[in-house]
């Protein structure tokens, strides 16, 4: 048993913790090869919100690369990683979570997808970082851009959209609002002495945008919350993607699908590394269910607004609030 000094205390007050969970063998999958994928796709968002991609056609030797290159980079000194901080939003933060309180065991890179637009905390990233750091994450982001694009054009097309690109074209734009974010996890050996409990490195939300992509390294952490209410944990796989849908989505199918609730505990002796996508619209357009999606005589759950007004929202508010509240309809509207 390890016992906590006070340091390590002081160090972990803020942090919640929880209990792991047994992996959970329901997961759905999705080969993107199968002839099927598009109804595969359109079940798993239905009933999980979640599902992990197969056969997606992203190289695995561009995975390796940038998962060495940001270990390279979170293994500098802490006063190098500072340096290129605080994040303003993009740029390398620790600890906190947003400016609402929120605060996790991990660090992270915060990157603009758009590559004629880098932010001067990236270019110092990119700067003080091998050269190939750039290149790795810009190769890394386009081949997953195109992945990304054909899941959403599948996912038009399962749900009967005559418009194939209409969720598409929205990350296709030239002002698409979309990031990209490195998460890491250091292991907390710690966390033995918590009652076989571990920190919460990512504390539990939705993501607010149209899509989110993750992959990771071997290491599990990862947990969804079922429309039960029950929280598992995903069986880590370093070779396949793993689809969040966002609140974004959500309104656009006017409810059919449901952003998933998602967060990340830390591993008490493994490292957890996280490459998300956050597939966003671009910052005026305005958002509301899909008109050919909507049956006759369907009324909108939501009222409209445009992704800046969410967006602008859903960053003021705590992890773990139902961002989307306050742009449901009521019974009077």
């Amino acid at each position: 048993m390890v016992v906590l000094s006070q340091p390590a205390l002081n160090q972990f007050f803020l942090l919640k913790t929880c209990k792991p969970t047994p992996l959970f063998s329901g997961i759905p999958v999705v080969d993107l090869t199968d002839p099927d994928a598009k109804t595969h796709i359109v079940k798993a968002c239905r009933d999980f919100g979640f599902f992990k991609l197969v056969n997606h056609g992203v190289p695995l030797e561009f995975m390796a690369n940038l998962e060495n290159e940001t270990l390279r980079f979170f293994k500098k000194p802490q006063s190098d990683k500072d340096r290129a901080g605080p994040p303003d939003p993009f740029g390398y933060g620790s600890k906190r979570i947003g400016p609402n309180g929120d605060v996790g065991w991990v660090e992270y890179l915060l990157l603009n997808t758009n590559p004629d637009v880098i932010s001067p905390k990236s270019q110092f990233i990119f700067r003080e970082s091998p050269q190939n750091f750039r290149v790795v994450v810009e190769e890394y982001i386009r081949a997953l851009k195109n992945m990304c694009y054909e899941v959403l054009e599948l996912m038009a097309e399962g749900l009967g959209i005559t418009q194939r690109n209409a969720l598409s074209r929205l990350l296709k734009d030239e002002k698409s609002d979309s990031c990209f974010r490195l998460n890491h996890y250091p292991p907390c050996p710690e966390v033995q002495a918590l009652n076989g409990r571990n920190l919460v490195g990512f504390g539990e939300h939705t993501d607010p945008q149209i899509i989110s992509v993750l992959r990771s390294n071997s290491t599990s952490g990862l947990q969804i919350c079922l429309t039960d209410g029950t929280w598992v944990s995903v069986p880590p796989d370093q070779t396949s993607f793993f689809i969040n849908v966002g609140d974004t989505l959500q309104v656009m199918t006017n409810g059919r699908f449901k952003s998933v609730k998602h967060r990340v505990l830390a591993d008490p002796t493994k490292s957890r590394l996280s490459m998300i996508y956050f597939g966003g619209a671009p910052l005026s357009e305005k958002i509301s269910p899909l008109p050919s999606l909507m049956l006759k005589g369907e009324e909108s759950f939501y009222k409209e607004f445009t992704w800046w007004e969410y967006k602008k929202a859903a960053y003021a508010s705590r992890l773990a609030d139902n961002r989307l509240a306050p742009f449901e309809k009521s019974a009077a509207d």
